[in-house]
């Protein structure tokens, strides 16, 4: 069954995206939940007339896109941790905390869900890498740095 996302569905698709499912999972809750429509004629036609409109919003977010990035790539993060006498940290540090560290040291809003740690678990001091997406084509590597609280 091919449906047209109304809204974003985490792990499906985003906004306007063309999508198939299997039809109790559309009928039943995509459908009703209104995250989605049956994509036929009409619904193909008014899906290319909101391409045309967000395709100006795109260019004028390209280019706070190109802001955003260039801020997120000028300097490594900083994070602080508490730390053990063999280097490891108590606790791990999260997608939480790097969102945290952008949001204080470079003054930009980020979604937490949207940030993915590349090495996985952070559990010792050291430098690191982590992938922040920025709407839904548009990713940043961002490298912070993981040092023992004084």
């Amino acid at each position: 069954m091919e449906l047209i996302l109304i809204k974003n569905v985490e792990k499906l698709g985003y906004a306007d995206d063309v999508v198939k499912v299997r039809p109790g999972y559309g009928l039943n809750f995509l459908i009703p939940q209104g995250f989605a429509v049956i994509k036929n004629q009409s619904t193909t036609n008014e899906l290319a007339q909101r391409a045309k409109g967000s395709e100006k919003r795109e260019a004028k977010l390209l280019s706070q896109f190109n802001e955003i990035s260039a801020r997120l790539t000028s300097a490594p993060l900083k994070i602080t941790a508490k730390v053990g006498t063999t280097g490891k940290i108590f606790g791990s540090v999260s997608s939480y905390h790097v969102a945290e560290a952008i949001k204080e040291q470079l003054q930009v809003e980020v979604d937490r869900r949207k940030v993915t740690i590349v090495e996985g678990e952070v559990k010792a001091v050291g430098a690191y890498t982590a992938e922040v997406g920025l709407g839904s084509s548009h990713k940043v590597t961002v490298t912070f740095e993981v040092v023992a609280e004084a």
